[in-house]
């Protein structure tokens, strides 16, 4: 190799090491990228139904957004708080309570099987009573410092999630007053010849992340809908809770139905064991309504995920990521199909010719 491609390969391996390195950052402006693209999405809804100047629009659809939020925040926040630190409070003696029927069908199966003295009784194992134990004061001193520490630590977390809220939002809110002007910019990165081709492939992206965040809307509402009524049903307490957690974190697939079932299964265990079972299949109903018959029909018109690489695209990104990467896993799928799909298949291997021997 000469001289001038030893220095192209030192700045390739630079610029892949420098991206690398800004990853963290990538991901918070891509994040703001897809939130950029939810308020457009609201902007060209509201142009269609009532012609207006663009500004004006995107006016009217923030201080909508800012009422709906301000309105959710009076009306729900305060009762699911409530709801939710008496949720955490119940979840311990759910776990003893847990804990202790397992130990109970243990102990009956081992007495029917090796006699009475197989296994030790609950009491034995201290978990048919709390104990009364009287901390000393070193070990009261150190359980203050680590909390204090703890403290700390949690307040320096929200500190730094609450930045990265504030830049996320900052930066979505740039792009949402002149979208065109910032896809021009990441344009010009692209090669002349293929600036064209380019437009469109952004086109298709804008398009399939429209068409998800529509999709998952819909979806988390009618998940939020029927654990309600399925809770209500079934007598289970803090419905509305536990019915906006699942809500939420449906719109972690995979992942968040399976963390959403612990809360209201704990609550349930409270009351009855088989109320905790019911409470596992209603919900195992629930993510297959909504998976076989809510999304097909909701988002018939979105990039087509396959389960086996949405659960990859999770467990990757969430490796390189993080928990944001986690959270954004669907969306970043949701692109990376529709730039291979043009890309890499129709623009690369598609036109690919096989070569003919030389005679």
């Amino acid at each position: 190799m000469r001289l001038p491609q030893w220095l192209l390969l030192t700045a390739f391996i630079a610029a892949i090491v420098l991206l690398w390195s800004l990853r963290e950052l990538l991901l918070l402006i891509f994040a703001a990228v897809v939130l950029a693209m939810a308020l457009c999405t609201l902007v060209g809804i509201l142009r269609e139904r009532r012609p207006m100047q663009r500004p004006l629009a995107l006016l009217l659809c923030i201080v909508g957004l800012l009422l709906l939020v301000a309105g959710a925040t009076g009306v729900v926040v305060p009762p699911f708080l409530e709801e939710f630190a008496l949720l955490l409070q119940k979840l311990p003696e759910a776990g003893q309570t847990l804990v202790r029927l397992g130990l109970g069908w243990i102990d009956s199966i081992s007495e029917a099987i090796y006699g009475a003295d197989a296994f030790p009784d609950l009491d034995q194992l201290g978990l048919n009573g709390p104990r009364q134990l009287v901390p000393d004061s070193s070990s009261l001193a150190a359980g203050v410092g680590s909390g204090l520490l703890g403290l700390l630590g949690l307040a320096g977390n929200l500190g730094n999630g609450v930045l990265r809220l504030l830049f996320v939002v900052a930066v979505a809110l740039m792009i949402s007053i002149q979208p065109q002007a910032y896809r021009n910019v990441g344009l010009q990165l692209i090669p002349s010849f293929y600036r064209r081709r380019g437009r469109r492939i952004l086109d298709h992206c804008g398009a399939a992340l429209s068409s998800w965040m529509v999709g998952v809307l819909i979806s988390s509402l009618a998940v939020f809908v029927l654990c309600s009524i399925a809770l209500t049903l079934l007598g289970v307490k803090l419905v509305l809770a536990n019915a906006l957690l699942a809500g939420l974190l449906n719109v972690i697939p995979n992942v968040g139905p399976t963390m959403s079932t612990i809360f209201p299964m704990a609550v349930a265990l409270l009351d009855a064991p088989w109320k905790a079972a019911a409470v596992l299949g209603a919900y195992v109903v629930i993510q297959n309504i909504e998976s076989y018959v809510i999304t097909p029909s909701v988002m018939h018109h979105q990039v087509k995920l396959l389960p086996g690489l949405t659960l990859a695209a999770q467990f990757l990104f969430t490796l390189l990521f993080g928990p944001l990467g986690l959270l954004m896993a669907l969306p970043l799928a949701v692109v990376l199909q529709v730039i291979i799909r043009e890309v890499v298949i129709h623009d690369v291997l598609d036109r690919w010719k096989r070569l003919e021997p030389v005679r």
